[in-house]
Formats: C-alpha cells, structure tokens, sequence
C-alpha cells in the first residue's frame, strides 16, 4: 500500500497559496494548510475533504518567531515524514512605513524569509526522512541585493526595496539548501509565481491585478513532485537566473550566519 504524501503550504487559506492547495488535493495526500484565520483554514480543509483528500489546519502568525516554532514543535510531533514543503506566506507593503515584527525585525524580511528560514530548519528532520523531499520557495522577480550593513533597513527604508530584499533572501535560501543536502533526499527550488497576481496582497497594496492566482499555483503545484533537479529559480514555469547576489555563496554565508543568529538557532534547534 503506498503510503499518504504529506504537504505543507505556508499562506494557505487565500490567494496563491488556497489554489495550490486546492491543485494538490486528492486520495492519498494530507495536506497541512497553514493561516492565520480559522474560519478560512476550515474552508480549504473542507475543499481538500471533498476532493478526496486530508488535511490538517495549522494557525499562526509569521509575525512572531514563537509561533513559527509552535507550528514545526507540532508537525513534527504529528509527521515522520514530510514530503514537500512550500513557503508561500508573505507581506508586500510597498507604500507604507516602516514596520517591524513582535521580534522587533523588519517586517517584509522578517515574514517573508526569516520565519521560513526558521521553520525549514525545524522541518528538515522531517524532509527527506523517508524518501526524496522538496522545498518550494515563492519569490518574487522583484529582487533588490541585501545590505549587511543595514539588514533591516533602518535607513532610507523603501517599502520596495524591502520586500525585494526579502525575496532575495528566500532565494538565498534555496540554494543553500539545494547545495546543502545534494545527494541527501532534499532538493529545493524557487519561482517567481508571476507578475502582480489576483490576490489579497496586491490588490491591498492599491495595484491592479495583471494575472491570474490559479496561473501562479498551476506554476508552483509544477515543482511539487520531488527529482534529481535542485537548486532552480524559475520566471513562472521558465528556468531563469535570479539577482546575481543569490550566486555569490560569501554573501549566502553571511546571511546565513545572520539568520541562525536571529532565529535563536545558532547555538540550538
């Protein structure tokens, strides 16, 4: 008997993130949806039923790093296995102040990547565990290179520029880990879903949608099945090249450092 693929969607109660959920739910799948409403978490564990399907709803708010714990604390203890993993939450504030997390960190890097640096690191006894896994990380081809020296942009903040730090961050990431656990049942890729989707996010951010959600998810729900490719940055479904940052593995080691740093990871999991 085969047994039932697990799947975390982070950001899975609307947008981008519901219609992957709703891509992937089917006989033979427990899909984990993440959110921060549970009246909408019921609704997409109500789809996933219908369609055959299982699912669990999983609450928090990225905006504190305690809950992002909570959150892997409680997939571990519930799954020995998790067979994709995809980072899909995010905040995009372009013309308002700045702002900062519970944890004091600024908010675009603070939800978009580091509370999925946190929550992969958690995860990663759990991927790969029993077969091959696969991170998804939902950029942006809004992409702007990281400041070292300002990481959380305390001078000159630009809403922008800030999530597209962010985003480079996450892309960051991917290649850590696709370099990291080559050859060890993880692989990893990251995509720019498409420009400015029908979503909540864009149209809060007072942009007029120029795509469709289903069109992103269709381009996300595409790298779910876990292979021998690792370590892509794909424009939709088109493998592409990121900011050139991503590629410099000195600027990949410092963030990386930095972010262990600021996740409470450096000395602990």
């Amino acid at each position: 008997m085969t047994e039932e693929r697990t799947i975390l969607v982070t950001g899975a109660t609307d947008g981008v993130g519901r219609r992957v959920v709703e891509r992937l739910a089917a006989p033979g799948v427990h899909l984990l949806v993440h959110g921060r409403s549970t009246g909408r978490g019921k609704a997409v564990t109500g789809h996933v039923e219908r369609a055959g399907g299982s699912a669990t709803f999983l609450e928090a708010d990225f905006d504190s790093l305690a809950e992002v714990r909570a959150l892997a604390e409680r997939v571990r203890a519930e799954h020995p296995h998790l067979d994709v993993l995809v980072c899909n939450a995010g905040i995009s504030e372009p013309d308002g102040p700045r702002k900062v997390t519970k944890d004091g960190h600024e908010r675009h890097l603070g939800i978009n990547y580091l509370a999925h640096f946190l929550l992969t690191h958690l995860l990663l006894p759990r991927l790969g565990a029993r077969r091959p896994s696969r991170v998804v990380n939902v950029v942006s081809a809004a992409q702007d290179a990281l400041d070292f020296d300002d990481l959380m942009l305390e001078h000159g903040y630009n809403g922008y520029r800030a999530y597209g730090r962010s985003k480079v961050a996450q892309a960051m990431l991917t290649l850590d880990l696709a370099e990291e656990h080559a050859g060890a049942g993880i692989t990893a890729h990251c995509l720019h879903p498409g420009t400015h989707l029908d979503t909540t996010m864009v149209r809060k951010a007072g942009i007029s949608p120029a795509g469709s959600a289903d069109s992103g998810a269709e381009a996300v729900v595409a790298l779910t099945t876990p292979d021998d490719t690792t370590g892509g940055y794909f424009n939709v479904r088109r493998p592409s090249r990121a900011h050139p940052q991503v590629y410099d593995r000195e600027a990949r080691r410092t963030l990386r450092t930095v972010s262990l740093r600021l996740a409470g990871l450096d000395h602990s999991a």
